[in-house]
């Protein structure tokens, strides 16, 4: 509110295109930034880098920052094309201007590699990720917080890679740094347990990811507050993954859940997330009326403290017509995802990342009930997305590929079958990896349809590549 009157206040005085007036335009856009209102942000940062363009000239280092922060600003809606855009230009421009070791050089190499990793390209974003943390290091050293952010971005990469034992040694030599540097109450400790806490859990290592999720828990609440966007944000990743030991992740989420409930924090945005949480590890175990209860109350409260159309009230929707198809309510399930669709297709655009995986997720309910000509049309509308925003090596790109093969199969049409996973199982083995289970799915899958076409040798050669 002050820097909006403090701009109307300086525009009426001195004009839209003075220097003072760009620069209050430029905190608001921040501000709004802090709040989460990046439409609003981006409004004002579009603005204020076609002005600097014109007066300063494209190379000039306020020009160079403001289209810096309206990358921020793609990036934070899901805009990756557009962040990746100006954050390849601010790259090369600070290279050419700077050079390669300048600190802000090396800040814009880290936002491309983010925005690589975003898209899924983990071999590009590596490559960066590597180059910064080695900068940081040799320039910074090893205890700078810069230096330990890269390590911390690196990990996240290695971690989406499935290299459990890369990730784990740097998230843990990242906790404990910030752990003696900052102490155990700071939030980027905190978030590194958690970062650390889930490679643990990637490994089935469930002990050890308990032992730091506990208290993990407690911290985030003491610390930094319920309604803090750290900690919903972190409380929304409480969600462990991975196949199998969701019993005693569900016995972690019901004392995490009694804690708040007794706490000054029992009616807050962070009891409702660890709600889902338990939620979510009900239906992991199969207890489907366990998870329908829950799911039902989290939908009434979301609905009446953050309103209908918040995003997370419109997930435990998503979340409820989940639990019901699993249940094999096929009408329950699909009149909430049709609504979900249709709410976020109009509130967050079609193509943000949730849209698109709310389609995906009807065309699974259509399938289930055989209305493949329905499912088949919302799953070549999913691919075609993601395929253009992602890119074809992104894992969400390569399962829609996988799932609209499987329609194709359904019909009994073999050939489109096969020609769809052929060109999916390289990209799975590249980017997941022979050992992955959605890997060894689609190889067992086409391997599968050969024979159906009668292809048997290449079925044999198919079922190889696992070998």
């Amino acid at each position: 509110m002050l820097y909006e009157k403090s701009l109307e206040i300086v525009e009426n005085y001195a004009g839209s295109n003075s220097v003072h007036t760009l620069r209050i335009t430029l905190c608001l856009a921040r501000s709004y930034c802090d709040e989460g209102r990046w439409r609003d942000a981006e409004r004002l940062l579009v603005k204020v880098l076609e002005q600097r363009m014109q007066s300063l000239g494209g190379e000039h280092p306020d020009t160079i920052e403001a289209a810096a922060s309206l990358a921020s600003a793609y990036y934070a809606q899901g805009r990756w094309a557009e962040a990746e855009k100006l954050n390849v230009e601010v790259l090369e421009q600070r290279r050419r201007i700077l050079g390669i070791e300048h600190p802000d050089t090396i800040r814009a190499a880290a936002n491309v590699a983010v925005t690589y990793h975003a898209q899924g390209r983990l071999a590009e974003a590596e490559k960066l990720e590597v180059e910064v943390f080695e900068q940081r290091r040799r320039i910074l050293g090893t205890e700078h917080p810069d230096t330990i952010l890269a390590a911390a971005n690196l990990a996240s990469t290695y971690y989406d890679q499935g290299r459990w034992a890369d990730a784990e040694k740097l998230d843990a030599d990242v906790f404990e740094q910030r752990k003696r540097i900052l102490g155990i109450e700071h939030p980027d400790t905190i978030l590194a347990a958690a970062n650390l806490a889930a490679t643990y859990g990637a490994q089935s290592r469930w002990e050890d990811d308990a032992a730091l999720l506990g208290p993990t828990i407690q911290l985030s609440i003491k610390v930094l507050g319920s309604r803090h966007p750290d900690t919903q944000a972190y409380v929304r990743n409480l969600v462990l993954q991975q196949q199998g030991q969701y019993r005693k992740a569900g016995n972690l989420y019901e004392k995490a859940l009694e804690l708040v409930k007794n706490s000054a924090e029992s009616n807050s945005i962070v009891t409702l997330q660890i709600t889902s949480s338990l939620a979510t590890s009900y239906w992991k175990q199969g207890r489907w009326a366990e998870a329908e209860k829950l799911d039902v109350e989290l939908l009434e409260q979301r609905g009446r403290v953050l309103g209908m159309e918040n995003p997370d009230t419109i997930l435990a929707a998503a979340n409820l017509a989940s639990t019901y198809a699993d249940q094999g309510r096929w009408t329950e399930a699909e009149k909430l995802e049709v609504e979900v669709l249709e709410q976020l297709r109009r509130i967050l655009g079609m193509e943000h990342p949730d849209a698109i995986l709310a389609a995906a997720n009807l065309a699974s309910t259509y399938t289930d009930q055989g209305r493949w000509t329905e499912a088949e049309k919302l799953e070549v509308e999913v691919l075609e997305q993601r395929r253009r925003i992602l890119g074809m090596e992104h894992p969400d790109t390569i399962l829609a590929a996988a799932n609209l093969a499987a329609t194709y199969g359904k019909q009994g049409r073999w050939e489109e079958d096969a020609a769809l996973l052929a060109s999916t199982v390289p990209l799975s083995l590249k980017v997941l990896g022979r050992q992955h289970p959605d890997t060894q799915g689609y190889v067992e899958d086409l391997a599968f349809v050969y024979e159906k076409l009668g292809r048997r040798l290449e079925a044999e050669e198919t079922r190889a590549l696992l070998l």
